[in-house]
């Protein structure tokens, strides 16, 4: 049966690379997908996506809906390559971190304290909660002004509001309905696409820049490259990701290690193609919001943006009031999405740390210590915002945070992804070992000019 554009696109790269697995060679040659007609292809693709969709568009939160706006207005067109080349890379560890849970049936936190001891994920769990807190404040009051564009509410009420209901949500619903809550959010981020088409680019340039890398080796391109780097590719994604795989399986009635451990090759080919996916609109929504802002606001001089609603505020009155709603909807649409998937990656990271249970399978009753994570990340957030935090310095904490952790957890994540031992025949083999090595180096580099940057 043939398939449509869109598979096509998302798995060609995939099969390029091969991710160096050995076994590749087994994978089935079609996907297991049925009908003829475009409809029913279509829905059937939609039924393959979950966690890959999911943290591919988590990606794109308020906070990088920010650093996106303000590398496109204030840095023009000069930077839009790094949307094509952070794709394979991002896609690389995504998968990686996805076959991990897939065939060793634990997540990515129990993986590391198994194969490396209990120091070294302490110290990465206690960072990767600190920048998801700090993440979690600034996307819940990027939120709240985005609310305001639209309606003049009360700020407090509004922060306050926000992170009781999206703690609700996690805590109450059951796993599979938030699971497609999360997965239709997702579409949210077509907003962002509309809405620079919208502000009608100059597509030529567009093409030009979008291809050929362009920089100018001061600091200030530096900084909003290491900015862009960043939150495109940060740890909460790793933990999420793998943990979701987990919870995917347990919903399916693998209740224990033994009976999720190993993995099929059609397994494995779905999980290819939602995390590649989620990848691919990860990074074309990040093209379009600097394509926007940068043929919009860089355009007319407008270049000090610091949240994601003053993006929107800014676009209004040349891209119109369709652009502006759009933007405002996408903050809060993302928000929504977002803001669970950075308090529950902390969440599993740290109860896997200390062996207690996790998964958002579970009642509250059954996992105090998961959901307390994630309560106290929640209102820790929430408390941010009232003792007069500014938004872009708690970015600037998180990027540090990110920028010491994260080339720690790529490294632990490549050892575990090439273990014979843990992975069989679906461990890593030359070319995303290649990749994901050079990424190490990328984020290295990343977090050392974040930190050195603020001191």
């Amino acid at each position: 049966m043939k398939k449509t554009i869109f598979e096509r696109t998302i798995e060609a790269p995939a099969k390029a690379l091969e991710f160096g697995v050995e076994g590749g060679q087994k994978i089935a040659k079609t996907m297991p997908l049925n009908g003829s007609k475009p409809l029913k292809r279509a829905k059937d693709y939609w039924y393959l996506l979950g966690p890959g969709l999911t943290t591919g568009a988590s990606d794109d939160d308020p906070s990088g809906i920010a650093t996106y706006s303000q590398t496109g207005a204030q840095n023009g067109f000069g930077l839009l390559w790094t949307a094509a080349m952070t794709f394979p890379l991002m896609a690389v560890i995504q998968e990686m971190c996805a076959r991990v849970g897939l065939v060793t049936g634990r997540g990515l936190a129990a993986n590391i304290r198994l194969h490396f001891g209990t120091k070294i994920l302490y110290l990465s769990t206690f960072f990767l909660f600190a920048a998801n807190t700090f993440n979690v404040g600034a996307d819940i009051g990027a939120m709240a002004s985005a609310v305001r564009l639209i309606a003049p509410i009360s700020t407090i009420l509004l922060v306050v509001f926000i992170t009781v209901f999206i703690l609700l949500l996690q805590i109450f619903t059951p796993y599979v309905r938030y699971a497609k809550y999360l997965k239709w959010l997702a579409l949210v981020l077509f907003a962002y696409i509309m809405s620079a088409i919208l502000a009608h680019p100059d597509w030529g340039t567009v093409a030009k820049y979008a291809i050929i890398p362009h920089i100018v080796w001061n600091k200030s391109d530096l900084l909003l490259l290491c900015a862009v780097l960043g939150t495109t590719i940060t740890p909460y994604l790793f933990f999420w990701q793998t943990s979701q795989e987990i919870d995917e399986e347990i919903a399916q009635g693998k209740l224990t290690i033994k009976s999720r451990r190993g993995s099929s090759a059609s397994e494995i080919k779905k999980m290819r193609v939602d995390v590649w996916s989620g990848m691919f609109l990860s990074n074309v929504v990040m093209f379009f919001i600097i394509a926007a802002c940068a043929s919009v606001l860089f355009v007319h001089g407008i270049t000090n943006i610091n949240t994601a609603s003053q993006a929107a505020l800014a676009l209004k009155p040349f891209a119109g009031n369709m652009s502006y709603y759009l933007f405002a909807i996408g903050i809060v649409g993302m928000g929504l999405l977002a803001i669970p998937v950075m308090a529950g990656s902390s969440a599993y990271a740290i109860s896997e740390s200390i062996g207690k249970r996790q998964g958002l399978n579970m009642k509250l009753k059954q996992g105090y210590a998961f959901y307390g994570v994630i309560i106290i990340s929640m209102f820790v957030g929430l408390g941010l915002n009232f003792i007069g935090l500014n938004p872009i310095k708690a970015l600037i904490y998180s990027a540090v945070a990110n920028g010491i952790v994260a080339p720690i957890i790529l490294v632990l994540i490549l050892l575990i992804a090439r273990n014979k031992h843990a992975m069989g025949e679906w461990k890593n083999g030359k070319i995303s070992g290649s990749l994901g090595w050079a990424l190490v180096l990328l984020m290295t580099f990343s977090g050392l000019a974040a930190i050195y940057s603020i001191l």
